[in-house]
C-alpha cells in the first residue's frame, strides 16, 4: 500500500512484514546466538569457585549473591571443585560452617581452602541448565531429521523433574536433614535394603537423591531441546524465500 503526499511516495509498513523483518536479522544465527548467551548464563557459576581459589574473593563472591537469586545454592547438593571430594554431606557442612538446619545459613557456605569451593549451582540446576546446552549441539547437526517430541511425550520426560522437586520440597517442610527424603526408608522397604545405607541416606554423590536429581535434570533438558527447537527450525523454514536462503549459506 503506498500514499502520496507532496509529491512524494509513502510505503505503508505491513504488521507482517514488519514481524518478518524483524525476527530476518537473527534468524540465521539465532542457534549460535543461543549457544553464545545462553553457555554464559549456565557455566558462569563454575567461575565462582574458580574465582575464590584464584585468591579473586569478590568476584566468586558477586557471582555466587548474583546466581542465589535463582538458585537455593544449598551446600550439601552442590558441587565443590579444588577440594577433596566433589559433594559433602549435610553433617560435613555443619560441622565446617554451623550447625543449623537453616536453609537461608546453609546457602551462605561458599566452602573454604580444604573443601575447595562451591559451584553456584545446585547440581539439579547444573544438570538441567547445562543439559539442555549439550542436547541442543547434538541435536543441531540432525536438526532436518529430528521432529518435534509430542506434548504427551514432553510431559512425560518433565515428570520425574516434577516428582523429585515436589517430594523434595514437601520433605524439606520437615526441616533440612530431617524428612522423609532425607532417609529414603520408603525406599529401602521397597528394595528391601539391596543397596548400602549411603545409597538410601542423604544428597552425596551416588546416592538415591543425587541421582535422581541428575537424572531428572537431564530428562528435563532433553524434553526442552527436544519440544522447543524443532519447532523453532521449523518456523524459522517457514520464513520468506530470501530468509531461507541466507539461512541455508550461514548453516552450510
Amino acid at each position: 500500500m503506498q500514499a502520496k503526499k507532496d509529491g512524494m511516495v509513502f510505503k505503508a509498513i505491513q504488521p507482517n512484514s514488519l514481524f518478518q523483518n524483524i525476527i530476518r536479522i537473527p534468524a540465521s544465527y539465532w542457534f549460535g546466538i543461543f549457544l553464545l548467551i545462553y553457555g554464559i548464563w549456565i557455566f558462569t557459576p563454575f567461575l565462582a569457585p574458580i574465582m575464590m581459589n584464584a585468591g579473586w574473593d569478590e568476584v566468586g563472591k558477586f557471582i555466587y549473591w548474583f546466581y542465589s537469586f535463582f538458585c537455593h545454592q544449598l551446600p550439601q547438593r552442590s558441587f565443590f571443585l579444588f577440594g577433596e571430594r566433589p559433594m559433602y554431606s549435610l553433617v560435613e557442612i555443619q560441622n565446617t560452617w554451623h550447625n543449623t538446619s537453616d536453609p537461608s545459613l546453609l546457602r551462605q557456605f561458599t566452602g573454604n581452602s580444604l573443601m575447595g569451593w562451591k559451584v553456584a549451582w545446585s547440581d539439579r540446576m547444573v544438570s538441567l541448565y547445562s543439559s539442555v546446552w549439550f542436547f541442543a549441539l547434538l541435536w543441531f547437526p540432525f536438526r532436518r531429521k529430528i521432529k518435534p517430541i509430542s506434548w504427551l511425550g514432553f510431559i512425560l520426560l518433565l515428570l520425574p523433574l516434577a516428582m523429585d522437586g515436589i517430594t523434595h520440597l514437601l520433605s524439606d517442610f520437615a526441616g533440612i536433614g530431617s524428612g522423609f527424603r532425607d532417609k529414603n526408608q520408603w525406599l529401602a522397604i521397597l528394595t528391601n535394603n539391596s543397596f548400602p545405607p549411603s545409597f538410601y541416606s542423604g544428597d552425596a554423590l551416588g546416592s538415591f537423591n543425587s541421582l535422581m536429581r541428575l537424572a531428572s535434570g537431564i530428562l528435563a533438558g532433553l524434553a526442552v531441546v527436544w519440544l522447543l527447537f524443532p519447532n523453532l527450525f521449523q518456523l524459522q523454514m517457514g520464513l520468506p524465500q530470501s530468509s531461507q536462503i541466507n539461512h541455508d549459506k550461514d548453516i552450510r
